[in-house]
């Protein structure tokens, strides 16, 4: 038995001798398997971005809108208070150091809220005349500054309700996306007849995502509702006091003339 092995064998090593490319062929080392390729995230923004309807792109849409106002808001009226605490320190060393009040309300920035203020109170002397000069000139002065505060207060207060409103309905908003999206998820596995955890984690995973992003949404926009209007109360405090200030002024100036 022994010599039929060998001379079986003895066939193949002279075949690898005469023609080498075959010998080559059996001693080459196999070559490294490829990478297997990324697998596609079955889950996620994406997948759900691009699995969902025109119901729940609408209300991923509507979230974004309202995250995006929501940061605006919050950036222009904290630039805004910003500026007018910068305002009230030029108003409180460059105002009342001037002769008259004409003169301190030159000193002051055109687009600043406390000139606006003393023009209230230069222009309420000179139109206190004809109808209006049967209202005690006191009683008039103090109208014109307090009408003038209640405006600036109002522009204060401009943009806030945003804030409010997305605090306020941004959850309902996700969580309607959730409902929708389980309904549709549900409906899917029913039709599918599969009802394996790995049928049902994923579509329902993904719906709840809704309730996250509504929340996500939500929770910026009251921090920042509470904490701008605790700036504004700050800053009104300030005009307040200035327009108080302005009416004694104003009166007294009148008392000298």
């Amino acid at each position: 038995m022994l010599g039929v092995a060998l001379s079986g064998l003895l066939p193949l090593s002279a075949s690898a001798q005469s023609d080498p490319a075959l010998a080559t062929a059996s001693v080459a080392p196999v070559s490294a398997p490829a990478k297997a390729e990324a697998i596609e995230n079955p889950y996620g923004l994406e997948a759900l971005w691009r699995t969902s309807d025109a119901v729940a792109k609408t209300v991923l849409l509507m979230l974004l809108a309202m995250s995006v106002s929501s940061w605006y808001v919050t950036i222009v009226k904290l630039l805004e208070q910003t500026k007018m605490t910068r305002q009230a320190r030029a108003a409180a060393s460059d105002f009342w150091a001037a002769g008259t009040i004409e003169q301190g309300a030159q000193a002051l920035e055109a687009a600043s809220p406390y000139r606006f203020i003393a023009d209230a109170g230069v222009n309420a002397l000179k139109k206190h005349d004809g109808l209006m000069g049967h209202i005690p000139l006191n009683d008039w002065v103090s109208m014109s500054i307090q009408r003038a505060v209640e405006r600036i207060q109002s522009n204060t207060q401009r943009g806030l309700a945003v804030l409010a409103t997305v605090g306020s309905i941004s959850p309902f908003v996700g969580l309607f996306g959730t409902v929708w999206g389980i309904y549709h998820a549900l409906t899917a596995i029913g039709i599918s007849g599969q009802a394996s955890i790995d049928k049902v984690a994923g579509p329902v995973g993904e719906a709840l995502i809704m309730t996250a992003i509504g929340l996500a949404v939500a929770v910026p926009a009251v921090l920042g509702y509470n904490w701008l209007v605790r700036r504004n109360k700050a800053v009104m405090d300030q005009v307040r006091a200035f327009s108080q200030d302005l009416h004694s002024v104003v009166l007294g100036s009148v008392g000298k003339n």
